[in-house]
């Protein structure tokens, strides 16, 4: 590009141009892979700039969870960073498009164990999720409904995406042309896929899978390709009638990584990121992709998610969090947060993981405005506040923590009100009014939620051990000499000196900190204690103290 004189507001920003050339954060490394395949921008037959593709796969057989919406999520990341390292002297960046495709014209193999109906779903087996009647009796199809609900969160997330369905392009014949390209490479596709199955599974393999006409099934049957170009085939059907029709118009669909390439082509897909699960489809795929004269996307790998227990998250099984869950518990942007980091690495998703990844989203928040610009695009929360064009809230900080904040509802109980909560949160925050902290008041809500369905139930203070008793009670005479409203690093400090006294016999400050959770609070982690003592009040505090050694 040649180098202009840039004005302050209606050109590139120099300095931040700059920093995205050499960013290690992933998304630009991602993003860099399409600045060298386009290096020039991508451009079509006629040399006119064209947009960048970039695409998320949806196999829509079961209710979409946080594994489906974060394809999405990342691969906006790493189109926002495209489009930085691309940007004019005219702060004009390359064109850019994001499609979210849904496979819907997937035959339904197995009935997910999370929805009603479970015997109507049986008796459709084998057919197209968009032909199968809608369990939850909301939609056209069980696909449609599960369409809708991923549709719903991105639209709230406020992604800028184009939905496309497998059923709708296969129906009105839109890859019709497709479809003859592939039975024209027919042999070339088995030549590539044969090798990689079990001798069992090549005997019935076909890349292509017709309908049956009589009972509606997608068929996994052998099939011989009479003509390519009006898409005519020859199979057996399940009850053993030869049957000679065309795949087009929706009367087929292609096996997996068949149709994955053939999307890629027809699409023009240049970007599509996948778990670590599709690793030997995307080789497969990618050479199917050649032989029908188009080019293998550029993408990203990534680890996939597992539950509390370790195993992988599953549609099917349903023991995946949904993103309903996660919003009832925790913000969305600290579910963008959690997301964001580190995308090659295994990670557990549940509802335990909300409070952390809650305050530390708004940790790097705090950080940001005072970052210098090579800092900046390493921090998760810059990249996540331009997904959907945001450019504020940098610095912006969180009066309260959400840790603190669990600690007060458990001490006030399960059934803790929002307005009682607000009232404490009087002797901490200024001006403690919902409406002056939008943002903490919705965490006051989830933090109930929170408190009334994981944290209520399991807390339970034990009676404190004798040297325990005495330090409780050294602390409540040095915080019976104190004024109400010393402030937090007071409260903490007078903490601090009664754990390093020796004459309580603490191996650690750790110890007595943990003494103060179990017996105060009936957790064994919890926040710091000067700040929970001046959200929770010094009387309160002091009455809880004397709950603990009436016990002792």
């Amino acid at each position: 590009m040649t180098n202009i004189a840039l004005s302050e507001t209606a050109l590139r920003d120099n300095a931040l141009y700059e920093a995205a050339q050499v960013s290690k954060a992933w998304p630009f490394e991602e993003a860099r892979k399409l600045v060298k395949r386009y290096p020039d921008g991508k451009r079509d037959a006629n040399g006119a700039l064209v947009p960048v593709l970039f695409e998320t796969g949806y196999g829509p057989s079961g209710l979409p969870h946080i594994g489906t919406f974060q394809e999405v999520l990342r691969t906006t990341l790493v189109r926002r960073a495209y489009e930085v390292l691309t940007t004019d002297e005219n702060g004009v960046p390359a064109p850019t498009r994001l499609v979210a495709f849904s496979d819907d014209m997937d035959g339904l193999r197995k009935v997910p164990d999370n929805v009603p109906n479970k015997d109507m779903l049986t008796a459709n087996l084998g057919r197209p999720l968009t032909r199968i009647p809608d369990p939850f009796a909301k939609f056209e199809s069980f696909a449609h409904h599960n369409n809708a609900m991923l549709r719903d969160f991105l639209d709230r997330f406020g992604f800028d995406y184009e939905f496309v369905s497998a059923s709708d392009r296969y129906n009105s014949g839109e890859f019709d042309a497709a479809l003859a390209n592939v039975l024209t490479h027919y042999d070339a596709i088995m030549a590539i896929m044969l090798p990689t199955l079990r001798e069992e599974r090549r005997r019935t393999y076909s890349p292509v899978l017709p309908v049956s006409p009589t009972t509606g099934v997608v068929l996994q049957v052998p099939l011989e390709v009479l003509d390519a170009a009006s898409g005519l085939v020859r199979f057996t059907d399940a009850d053993g009638t030869v049957v000679e029709q065309s795949i087009f118009g929706g009367k087929a669909k292609l096996q997996w990584k068949v149709d994955w390439a053939m999307r890629w082509v027809a699409l023009g897909v240049d970007y599509e990121m996948c778990g670590k699960d599709l690793t030997d489809s995307v080789t497969q795929s990618g050479k199917i992709a050649k032989v029908l004269g188009g080019r293998r996307p550029e993408g990203l790998i990534y680890e996939l998610f597992l539950d509390e227990k370790g195993e992988k998250i599953s549609k099917s099984k349903g023991n995946g969090l949904t993103i309903e869950q996660w919003l009832e518990y925790g913000s969305e942007e600290s579910l963008g947060f959690y997301l964001f980091r580190e995308p090659k690495s295994a990670k557990s998703l549940h509802v335990g993981v909300i409070p952390r990844a809650v305050d530390e989203y708004w940790q790097f928040r705090e950080k940001l405005a005072s970052q210098p610009v090579e800092q900046k695009l390493g921090n998760p929360v810059w990249h996540l506040l331009r997904t959907n064009g945001e450019q504020g809230g940098e610095g912006d900080k969180l009066p309260v923590t959400y840790g603190l904040l669990l600690n007060l509802v458990g001490v006030l109980g399960a059934n803790a009100s929002r307005e009682q909560v607000w009232s404490y949160l009087g002797n901490y925050v200024e001006n403690a009014d919902p409406a002056a902290h939008p943002a903490l008041d919705a965490l006051v809500t989830r933090a109930l939620a929170y408190n009334r369905d994981f944290i209520a139930p399991t807390l339970q203070r034990r009676k404190p051990l004798a040297n325990e008793a005495a330090a409780l009670t050294a602390l409540d005479t040095v915080l019976a000499g104190m004024s109400a409203d010393a402030g937090a690093e007071a409260f903490q400090n007078a903490v601090y000196e009664i754990g390093k006294d020796e004459a309580f016999a603490f191996e650690s400050l750790r110890d007595w900190f943990k003494a103060l959770y179990e017996t105060l609070l009936g957790s064994s982690q919890g926040p710091r204690m000067g700040s929970f003592i001046a959200l929770y009040g010094l009387a309160n505090t002091r009455a809880l103290i004397a709950e603990a050694l009436a016990q002792a």
